[in-house]
């Protein structure tokens, strides 16, 4: 068994608040590193994470759920999972042979080689598209485009965050790349929750415009999803 390990920050049972699998039970697992710095982001990056062979996570996802199972799958999130595409090699592997989990990849859609790696042994890819005028940071368009070409062996979805500050042009280039690669994938726009106390809610009416965007661009299964274990207040 390989000796490469992860820096895991959080393993914990709860339901699914974001996207097409909304309410979903799974078991989580949270990856400490990330290599962006959104705007909203609402994951702290001072939590000390413990690192993590296969076998000890393993043993660690089996007994949770022996516990408070069954579970839908497991939710590999972060940080950014694909930071640990050599772990992930080895834990899904390993996990399919003792007990056939579900293997869900929450990811940043950034990093189209990393995915490559390991999407032969992932089940559900929750993609995102970091919408620039969203996550004050560069844009990644092309590197999204990659990602989503190689998403699509897969069940794949595409969610993008969206705040007050969302410019209707990046809804715009979101749809437009999407119906160039798969007009049918689920597009769910997700308003950020406030991450402080003077953050705004975006307007109700400005959603309904994005939704009209991808209306235009022939994007057939466009909605919007709010985090519902933000309004559940659970993990």
């Amino acid at each position: 068994m390989s000796s490469v390990k992860a820096e895991i920050t959080e393993i914990f049972s709860s339901i699914q608040g974001e996207g097409i699998f909304l309410g979903a039970k799974q078991i989580f697992i949270r990856f400490k590193k990330c290599n962006l710095n959104c705007a909203f982001c609402d994951e702290t990056r001072k939590v000390k994470p413990k690192k993590y062979g296969a076998i000890e996570l393993a043993k660690e996802v089996k007994a949770l759920d022996v516990s408070r199972g069954p579970h839908h799958s497991v939710s590999f999130t972060g940080g950014e999972p694909l930071l640990y595409w050599d772990f992930l090699q080895v834990f899904l592997k390993l996990m399919k042979k003792t007990r056939g989990f579900k293997s869900y990849l929450e990811t940043n859609g950034t990093l189209p080689h990393e995915l490559s790696k390991i999407i032969d042994l992932i089940d559900i890819v929750a993609m995102d598209f970091k919408l620039p005028s969203s996550t004050g940071d560069r844009e990644y368009w092309h590197e999204h485009a990659d990602f989503l070409k190689i998403a699509l062996k897969k069940k794949v979805f595409v969610k993008a965050v969206v705040t007050p500050d969302t410019d209707i042009e990046d809804i715009e280039k979101a749809s437009q790349l999407i119906r160039k690669t798969c007009k049918n994938v689920p597009f769910i726009l997700q308003p950020a929750s406030p991450v402080r106390p003077d953050d705004m809610n975006i307007d109700r009416e400005k959603l309904i415009k994005f939704l009209e965007v991808g209306s235009r661009n022939d994007v057939s299964n466009m909605r919007v999803i709010p985090q519902i274990h933000k309004i559940l207040k659970v993990k």
